[in-house]
């Protein structure tokens, strides 16, 4: 039974990197953590408070599904975690169609489908709060990453305009977005590329790509900082609409901040010029 102390999380995808982290970060905190794997696998510590259930996020009435037999364990679903997700890097021209699609299918798609299950159990309770992890690629995009941060950028959008739509209803929306960070997001478990490489593209998305995996094992960020983190904010009395992780992605946000604020004001009478006239 679930104290008044304690919050139940259900969290898709703990098998590894933040999914993981947090899961166990909640655990010790004394939380109670509904996990799924897609195998519905884990070897997260037996805890009764742990709960690990198959899930394919791709798979709509699948998602339907698991949310409702979680939501049913407790009565309740206090906040929710869209977690899975994996990269595609690499030229914007080279990039498979299907490769992009079934990317999407995971990374923006499977999350709308956990966010539309979830909504009507929270919306009944007017309470609840839904964290969708993106990346800093979803506000600051860098080279070789156009796909990924197409992805991310599609998660941001709808969930802005969710938290207007919902606010109204005791329901909050926190977005994640993490720089580079020691999990293994960047091994061949979490990345894929885009294809064959194109000459042309040697110095820039070749390169980044190159960067980002020999950066495999150094990322600055620590996971289990991380997950903290998501846990303090979303406990906090006015959680954060952005939770941004990482040195190297707040001084990504902010460059992108100053490079956007030039811009506006650079082309401020032509953007001013373009109403009928009074």
């Amino acid at each position: 039974m679930v104290n008044d102390t304690q919050q139940v999380w259900f969290i898709t995808g703990v098998s590894r990197g933040f999914g993981r982290e947090l899961a166990r970060t909640l655990l010790d905190q004394g939380q109670v953590v509904i996990g799924t794997t897609r195998d519905g696998r884990s070897d997260l510590p037996a805890d009764g408070r742990l709960h690990i259930l198959p899930l394919d996020v791709t798979d709509a009435a699948q998602v339907k599904e698991t949310v409702a037999k979680a939501h049913a364990l407790h009565g309740r679903l206090d906040v929710v975690v869209n977690n899975a997700g994996y990269g595609l890097l690499g030229a914007v021209e080279d990039a498979d169609t299907a490769a992009t699609r079934q990317m999407f299918e995971v990374n923006f798609f499977g999350a709308l489908a956990v966010m539309q299950a979830a909504l009507p159990l929270m919306r009944a309770r007017r309470s609840g709060h839904i964290v969708n992890i993106t990346s800093i690629a979803g506000l600051a995009p860098g080279v070789g990453s156009g796909l990924y941060a197409a992805s991310k950028f599609a998660l941001e959008g709808v969930s802005l305009s969710l938290a207007q739509e919902v606010a109204p209803l005791g329901i909050g929306i926190t977005l994640v977005e993490p720089g580079a960070f020691r999990t293994d997001f960047l091994t061949d478990h979490s990345l894929r590329l885009t294809g064959a490489p194109i000459a042309d593209y040697a110095a820039t998305a070749g390169a980044a790509v190159a960067r980002l995996q020999a950066l495999n094992g150094r990322q600055p960020g620590d996971p289990v900082l991380a997950a903290r983190a998501i846990v303090a904010a979303v406990r906090s009395p006015n959680p954060p609409q952005h939770l941004v992780l990482g040195t190297d992605a707040w001084n990504r946000v902010q460059a992108r901040q100053e490079a956007f604020t030039a811009n506006l004001a650079g082309w401020r009478p032509v953007t001013l010029g373009t109403d009928f006239p009074a």
